[in-house]
């Protein structure tokens, strides 16, 4: 499906997801497998399984985070116009949240929570191969619902950007259906982050019709978009999402990245990295160079172009923000 965004958009993109605080930490193999904790994987939790394996982490470090917000923060990062919705609860976290978002100029006001579960927290492990492992109490995000999505914000959004993880709550269907109202009533485009195969596993009917009827722009990795359209084969899989959207973006790890657009496809190799320390946030990392290069008017090459050296710098360093102003490395790789 294919729609114009119309201009004077007070917006580049506005995100929509889960607002948690993140708790990174190093750890060994070991220590995962005498935690019973799957290697790779995301895993929610309840608030007294976060308090058990919390105790359990290492030194680390704690910042505002959820994948929606760290893909605004990064395009915020590369000087773009953008603004959050997500639910936090009034709690010294959900102050937390709110101070780091803000302080990186996106608009957030999004009213929180008076009672009800604390602000939502994701534990991640981060092991020395890089892999992270993600166990996440959700908390007060997973309170979003429809009267939280503000039609002035997300209608003066040039892409409202959707986050997968916030599909499993019902009243989060509700607002997610509502900001696609809005988007397409004003001609905007819409973006959906596939987030997690287990995630897909859980929605795939839901997602394939999301997509094929709301969705103009996918993030995908290879695991998700198979797990999708339940094909062991990316090239088959690619296949199926190809005229389902406008724009499917299909991350590689290693392998890079392929921008599939109608009959348009693009292999887009990876941005040089000196180590690979941490690959958290580096799908959310490089949805936020790509979104920053289509409201630029780059086109679907240097789009990927950018979003892979945004997620080459994420992912040399621990943490799912970018330590280096991706504005910079945008201007030093003549993609700015």
């Amino acid at each position: 499906m294919v729609r114009s965004s119309s201009g004077n958009a007070r917006f580049d993109v506005v995100g929509i997801g889960n607002a948690i605080v993140d708790v990174l930490a190093r750890t060994e193999d070991a220590a995962l497998e005498d935690l019973g904790l799957a290697k790779g994987s995301m895993t929610l939790i309840e608030a007294s399984a976060a308090e058990a394996l919390y105790r359990h982490m290492g030194p680390g470090i704690e910042c505002s985070g959820g994948s929606a917000a760290n893909t605004i923060a990064g395009l915020a990062s590369l000087g773009g116009k953008a603004a959050f919705i997500g639910k936090v609860k009034s709690d010294q976290l959900g102050r937390v949240f709110r101070h780091d978002i803000v302080s990186l100029g996106v608009h957030f006001t999004t009213p929180p929570a008076a009672s009800g579960p604390s602000t939502a927290r994701c534990l991640v492990f981060v092991t020395p191969d890089a892999q992270r492992t993600l166990q996440t109490y959700l908390g007060a995000s997973v309170a979003l619902g429809p009267e939280d999505i503000d039609e002035a914000v997300v209608a003066a959004a040039q892409v409202t950007y959707l986050e997968g993880y916030l599909y499993d709550p019902p009243r989060a269907k509700e607002a997610f259906r509502k900001a696609c109202d809005i988007a397409h009533r004003r001609g905007r485009k819409v973006a959906l982050s596939l987030s997690d195969p287990f995630c897909v596993t859980r929605h795939r009917s839901a997602f394939r019709e999301l997509v094929a009827g709301e969705i103009d722009i996918l993030f995908a990795n290879e695991h998700e978009i198979t797990a999708l359209y339940e094909s062991a084969d990316f090239d088959a899989a690619l296949q199926a999402v190809r005229g389902q959207c406008e724009i499917a973006c299909l991350t590689r790890s290693d392998k890079g990245s392929v921008i599939v657009a109608g009959d348009e496809v693009h292999v887009i190799d990876p941005a040089p990295v000196a180590q690979v320390v941490d690959t958290t946030g580096a799908g959310d990392l490089y949805a936020a160079g790509f979104l920053y290069g289509r409201t630029h008017g780059h086109g679907l090459a240097a789009s990927g172009r950018l979003a892979s050296l945004c997620a080459a710098e994420v992912i040399g360093h621990l943490g799912a923000r970018p330590e280096t102003p991706l504005a910079a490395l945008a201007r030093a790789a003549g993609l700015a």
